[in-house]
């Protein structure tokens, strides 16, 4: 073999180097973007589900109130939210308060978060107050 020969070897083996290198390249850019696509598929069918399951739980905490097992005059609660469904005012339709009571609603299979919980503990160690504020102005 000559020198020219050698040369022309390897440069045929680099360029097939190179376009094996290409190739593979673009195969797993796509492979990459096949599987994103699926990813982002699947994210999205969870993220629906996960809104479903919070607008369900918000639709069913505004109607609380109405149905027939609740256990307050629904004109005597009044909607939070947050830390807090409701707070009802008993005793509020006889225009005198007799008790404050702190309502939270669930669904299926929630649970408190740890705000709620030590909303619940404040309020069954008694450590709830009165206080008035006056603007001066």
């Amino acid at each position: 073999m000559d020198g020219l020969t050698i040369i022309l070897l390897v440069v045929g083996v680099l360029i097939v180097l190179l376009i094996g290198y290409y190739i593979g390249l673009k195969a797993g850019k796509f492979r990459a973007w096949v599987e994103y696509k699926e990813k982002v598929k699947v994210e999205r069918e969870d993220a629906v589900k996960r809104s479903r399951s919070v607008l369900s739980g918000q639709f069913s905490e505004q109607l609380a109130p109405y149905l027939p097992n609740f256990n307050h005059s629904p004109s005597e609660v009044r909607f939070i939210g947050k830390p807090i469904d409701f707070v009802v005012f008993k005793g509020m339709d006889d225009r005198e308060v007799e008790e404050v009571v702190f309502v939270e609603v669930k669904t299926g299979k929630s649970s408190l978060s740890p705000m709620e919980k030590s909303l619940k503990k404040a309020i069954e160690n008694k450590r709830v107050t009165w206080e008035e504020y006056r603007f001066k102005g």
